[in-house]
């Protein structure tokens, strides 16, 4: 079973040309391309039209095989009541010009996890609804998968995820847990996964899995689908890159593992922020043209992948990069797929020539000496997020806090 967990499919002309690999996600039986196609720009960097010709080419001309596309209910980012969901709608309208390509692809969405984020509440409904914070309780996990459903045009969703947890905890770049943060009123772990299963029993979801959680949350999560007779999570989506590589250091990847886990399979990890936010591409270092670019466009949007301490990595890893005559991208993505426990790694490109190397990216693998010195340079530049930066663990900067209070000024 392990064997086959980490099974790889080659395409029929194997012998002749390179193909993407695909992996067997957790429990689920279901093979996934190792190259996810993410979304989270469409609605904001990039419009509808530029949005369906990625998804054209990812999945009716690159070769790929079993496509696996990732969005959420927030999408776009940053996340803003003018764009909130539009993401989605973008994916329904080509599923809806595009009817034979449901069958063809495993989509997944996300349900938003605790926060003062009143909007995305209020979006669930057609018209507006009440704002109010959102929670991973039964009723708003079963009423934003509903609308995600309606956005997307599609009757089910093949992986439905946690988007991030409802309990105190240091995410999205937390250096630390406290325990003055903890909170009396969280929603219980068992009504979240039995939320889930309703929507498994249902039809509504396939499968289901957690994002941006730690071996706390997985062992949690697991005893609860345990007890409750729902099928376990399939996959974890984390941030993770060769610059934070916490997932293989902190203990989640060994919850995950099909030992310590129970579950044949174990649970699959779907890569997130693997080239940091496009800094290791190394576009920020050769004066490209990056006005477009997320960190100039959004610089106090998911900072750390732009601080002083990823930028110094991001050179080195560069410079490691030509030396095997590689693009720095390629280097990025293709050792995060070398992972034992890796399920899928999820590009996001804003252009088309980002999405062709990205996705070249997965059809060769990086020689073992190549990963050996990754892990040299993952010693000099260790957890480099908040080296230099102005912004430490979860503390909004003043510039956050005016934009916020701007934008509850427009809702």
């Amino acid at each position: 079973a392990e064997e086959l967990a980490c099974l790889v499919t080659l395409s029929p002309a194997a012998s002749l040309a390179m193909t993407v690999p695909s992996m067997l996600l957790g429990s689920s039986g279901i093979l996934v391309s190792m190259c996810c196609l993410g979304t989270m720009t469409w609605g904001e960097q990039n419009t509808e039209l530029e949005a369906h010709a990625q998804l054209d080419y990812y999945v009716f001309q690159s070769g790929i095989e079993n496509p696996f596309i990732d969005t959420a209910e927030l999408y776009p980012v940053p996340p803003v009541a003018r764009t909130v969901g539009a993401t989605e709608v973008i994916i329904g309208n080509w599923l809806e010009k595009n009817p034979t390509a449901r069958s063809k692809i495993f989509l997944a969405s996300k349900v938003a996890g605790r926060s003062d984020r009143g909007f995305i509440v209020a979006n669930r409904d057609i018209p507006k609804g009440e704002e109010k914070d959102t929670r991973l309780s039964r009723e708003q996990i079963l009423k934003a998968c509903d609308a995600s459903l309606k956005r997307l045009k599609t009757d089910y969703l093949d992986l439905y995820q946690l988007h991030w947890p409802e309990r105190n905890t240091p995410i999205f770049g937390g250096l630390a847990f406290q325990r003055k943060n903890d909170r009396s009123d969280d929603i219980d772990f068992e009504e979240s996964v039995a939320a889930l299963g309703e929507l498994i029993k249902a039809g509504k979801i396939k499968h289901w899995g957690i994002s941006n959680e730690n071996a706390v949350g997985v062992v949690k999560f697991l005893a609860a689908a345990k007890k409750l007779g729902v099928a376990p999570p399939v996959s974890i989506q984390n941030d993770f890159a060769m610059v934070d590589r916490r997932f293989e250091q902190d203990g989640t990847a060994e919850a995950c593992s099909p030992g310590s886990s129970g579950v044949e399979g174990g649970v699959s990890l779907l890569a997130y922020g693997a080239l940091a936010g496009g800094t290791l591409s190394g576009k920020y270092l050769d004066k490209s043209d990056v006005s477009k670019s997320r960190h100039v466009l959004f610089p106090e949007f998911q900072s750390r992948y732009h601080s002083e301490g990823t930028q110094q990595a991001a050179a080195d890893y560069v410079a490691l990069a030509k030396q095997y005559g590689i693009t720095p991208s390629q280097l990025a993505l293709g050792w995060a797929a070398s992972r034992e426990y890796m399920g899928s790694v999820i590009i996001g490109a804003t252009t088309m020539e980002q999405l062709k190397e990205n996705i070249a990216a997965f059809e060769k693998p990086l020689p073992q000496e190549c990963l050996e010195e990754v892990d040299k340079l993952n010693l000099k530049h260790e957890r480099p997020y908040f080296r230099g930066s102005s912004r430490l663990g979860r503390q909004p900067s003043a510039k956050q806090e005016a934009a916020a209070a701007a934008e509850k000024e427009l809702r």
